[in-house]
């Protein structure tokens, strides 16, 4: 993720994939560290969907955190 500042303005989303096409929910748009927090309070089989997309990249949220 190119854009890592705390203060970054994100994308928060879940894609389905079971779902026909894969439908994206999103969560929430703000800051990094907002987006952070609320993917952290997901159920764990939920962060597996969770992906966070600033204005010039997008990253698996588990991928974003080394697990």
């Amino acid at each position: 993720m190119r854009t890592t500042f705390d203060s970054a303005t994100v994308r928060l989303y879940h894609l389905d994939s079971a779902s026909e096409g894969g439908a994206a929910t999103t969560l929430m748009y703000g800051p990094l560290l907002e987006a952070l927090r609320m993917a952290e309070q997901q159920p764990e089989e939920m962060q597996d969907g969770l992906f966070i997309a600033t204005d010039n990249d997008v990253v698996a949220y588990f991928d974003l955190i080394g697990q």
